[in-house]
């Protein structure tokens, strides 16, 4: 498993998306109001909806589309709505940098 540092943790907004591009896979990332960084892929299961531009609320995002409710601990669509999204292992270091854990080597870009 492959360690990339995607930035510091201050340059995260709070409940908020941001995209990371790793090769053909395009991640989601949110840092929960208590500074915890969550990854999962950026596409909604039902039609794709970007969710990296959705609403997040404790440890769920909103699909911007359709208001699925996905958990970003394990990535399941809550019900009544069913399926799930990839998740990734994010850790932030004692000196704030945060770091995804995947198993591709690949350019990456965080936009």
């Amino acid at each position: 498993m492959n360690e990339v540092t995607i930035g510091h943790i201050s340059e995260f907004p709070e409940r908020r998306g941001r995209v990371f591009r790793l090769g053909n896979l395009e991640l989601a990332l949110f840092k929960i109001s208590d500074g915890e960084v969550k990854a999962v892929e950026n596409s909604c299961p039902h039609k794709q909806g970007k969710l990296a531009d959705g609403m997040v609320c404790d440890h769920h995002v909103y699909c911007p589309l359709h208001d699925w409710k996905i958990d970003l601990n394990d990535g399941l669509v809550q019900a009544p709505d069913d399926g799930c999204v990839s998740t990734y292992p994010v850790t932030v270091d004692e000196q704030g940098n945060v770091i995804l854990r995947i198993e591709e080597t690949v350019q990456s870009k965080v936009s």
